[in-house]
């Protein structure tokens, strides 16, 4: 505590009274840079569609400043693996909340797109599960083994994007069983 509280600007006993424990001061943290993160990212996407961009670049964007500038900044510090699997451990449940906070953000904007003419929804296709699935995709991206270097996040948050919005293959021929 207190070399978070130098890092802060405050005093041990000051930080003390803003948290109870490291851990408090953990889960804030990382709430605090989540929420900055969506507001970012929808900040981002929304700037790229008065651009005139379309659907794959605004929502490649949108990703890269949610997911990729977290991994990128996370890529900086010899304590990334711990510090992950610290917060999957004692903050799990912000991480949910910022999750479904997001996608449905995200599910918002892709109706709003739907409105523009940015992109059509196929049938069976919601915004929600749509959202859903281009959220699990960029989570997915930063989990991806061998990991990706932080300066190809968004080229592959790209490649995901475009195979879940328009499909990367079609279904095959079935054969005739003999």
């Amino acid at each position: 505590m207190v070399g978070l509280a130098k890092l802060c600007g405050f005093t041990r006993r000051a930080l003390y009274h803003h948290f109870s424990s490291k851990e408090e001061a953990f889960r804030f943290a990382l709430r605090w840079r989540g929420e900055l993160n969506i507001v970012a990212g929808m900040a981002a996407g929304r700037r790229l569609i008065e651009e005139g961009k379309g659907a794959v670049d605004i929502i490649t964007e949108m990703m890269d400043v949610r997911y990729g500038e977290t991994r990128r900044q996370l890529g900086l510090s010899p304590h990334a693996l711990e510090l992950n699997d610290q917060a999957f451990r004692r903050a799990r449940d912000i991480m949910v909340e910022a999750a479904v906070d997001y996608q449905a953000k995200l599910a918002g904007l892709l109706t709003e797109m739907e409105e523009l003419g940015l992109l059509r929804f196929k049938p069976g296709t919601t915004p929600e599960s749509l959202a859903q699935s281009l959220c699990d995709g960029a989570r997915g991206t930063n989990q991806s083994l061998p990991p990706i270097p932080p300066d190809q996040l968004k080229t592959r948050y790209h490649k995901i994007i475009t195979a879940i919005l328009f499909g990367s293959a079609e279904p095959g021929k079935h054969r005739a069983q003999p």
